[in-house]
């Protein structure tokens, strides 16, 4: 091992983002499992450490032999007369360490050095991204698409390579070679020995996270993503709301002539996205909801079932004209209201709610018909009851 390695190794440490000194430690451990792999006799001697100095990449191997009188084991003890031959002051019952030749290893135990290197180093660097890719759970990532299959897009994100599964992709969307796109990284886990990164283009927080960065205002905490619902690759609702009163939380994310909100929509392919404005008001948040609908009145119910569960139920009128609109395509618009906001949404149109009110009211009338008959004849029987006990011969 000479200064070029040396320099060859600090290279390796920095492209892989490991600490030099944990390759430095994986070479000296290689290189005592290649002694004994090389030396039989010396499998059971746990006595042997090697040692590169980190300078000039000049490698020793040393044997730590006990001072014996007597020597039965050449690999693990030596003689007094050597020892002091050494060392005046060595004692039987001292340790000493001994130089081995490394040229003595061969190619065997060179070629076995190699591959406990690499599996240090594969060690490392799974540990590495474990404990980087840990912490970012929840963030997101910028990658390439490298290959793909009928289950899995594989992502170059940067310093390790990332699994988009069938999941948590987006219907219709191309993963194309050498595209560059973002992702929300998933979850980190152990899959036969090495850790694999699990992204996702799905994910509702993934919107959340594009417009974190296209918007300082929500960056520094002014704007408040309160709720997000959405159905990838066709449409999101997105609640906001600002702490601070001089601040339009829906102008902030908008931007400039729609600058903001263009930018997150081409990140997802054109994806349509819904700004509402965050209202305590139930009957105004679930009015700003259906936008781009326009409501006429909102009425609001809370059940309190036996068990403490609420069902939260929401009556919406709308214009005629806007009825279609307020359902949405499919139902989509109505449905994704609900979902941002908590509500079961029931709409109905101006005409039919003015038809259920006249049912009920007519139901009413006819109940009230039908008592005021059956009190009639109930007092027509009560009237002739008494002239029959009066006169009997009549």
């Amino acid at each position: 091992m000479n200064e070029k390695l040396i320099e060859a190794i600090k290279l390796l440490a920095k492209e892989r983002g490991i600490d030099e000194e944990v390759l430095f430690e994986a070479i000296e451990e290689a290189i005592v499992a290649a002694f004994k792999r090389e030396f039989s006799e010396a499998k059971q001697n746990d006595n042997v450490f090697a040692e590169i100095n980190r300078e000039t990449g000049e490698m020793y191997v040393y044997e730590v032999r006990t001072v014996s009188q007597v020597v039965d084991n050449p690999k693990m003890q030596i003689s007094i007369e050597e020892a002091k031959a050494i060392d005046p002051e060595l004692e039987e019952g001292d340790s000493i360490e001994m130089t081995i030749p490394v040229e003595s290893l061969g190619r065997l135990a060179a070629s076995a050095a190699k591959s406990a290197i690499n599996q240090k180093l594969r060690s490392a660097e799974h540990s590495r991204i474990q404990d980087e890719f840990s912490g970012r759970i929840g963030e997101l990532a910028s990658g390439v698409i490298q290959r793909k299959d009928s289950k899995f897009v594989f992502v170059d994100i940067g310093r390790a390579e990332a699994t988009l599964t069938k999941q948590e992709q987006v219907k219709d969307e191309k993963y194309n070679f050498n595209q560059h796109m973002r992702f929300l990284i998933l979850k980190v886990e152990e899959h036969n020995g090495r850790p694999v990164i699990y992204v996702s283009r799905s994910h509702p927080n993934l919107v959340k996270k594009l417009f974190e960065q296209e918007v300082p205002e929500i960056a520094n905490g002014i704007v408040e993503i309160v709720s997000v619902a959405r159905e990838a690759g066709s449409r999101t609702k997105m609640a906001v709301a600002s702490r601070d009163e001089n601040v339009d939380p829906l102008g902030a994310c908008v931007g400039q002539r729609g600058a903001r909100v263009q930018s997150v929509m081409d990140e997802l392919g054109q994806e349509k996205v819904d700004v509402i404005e965050w209202d305590q008001d139930p009957a105004i948040y679930i009015s700003n909801a259906l936008s781009p609908a326009k409501v006429v009145r909102v009425d609001t119910e809370i059940l309190t079932r036996p068990d403490g569960s609420r069902d939260q139920n929401a009556r919406v009128i709308v214009p005629d004209h806007q009825y279609s609109l307020a359902i949405g395509r499919a139902g989509q618009n109505v449905r994704l209201a609900a979902r941002l906001t908590g509500w079961k949404i029931d709409i109905k149109s101006e005409s039919q709610f003015r038809e259920l009110i006249q049912d009920e009211f007519m139901s009413r009338f006819t109940v009230a018909d039908e008592d005021g008959s059956e009190s009639s004849q109930i007092l027509d029987q009560d009237e002739s009851s008494p002239n029959e006990e009066q006169y009997p011969d009549a």
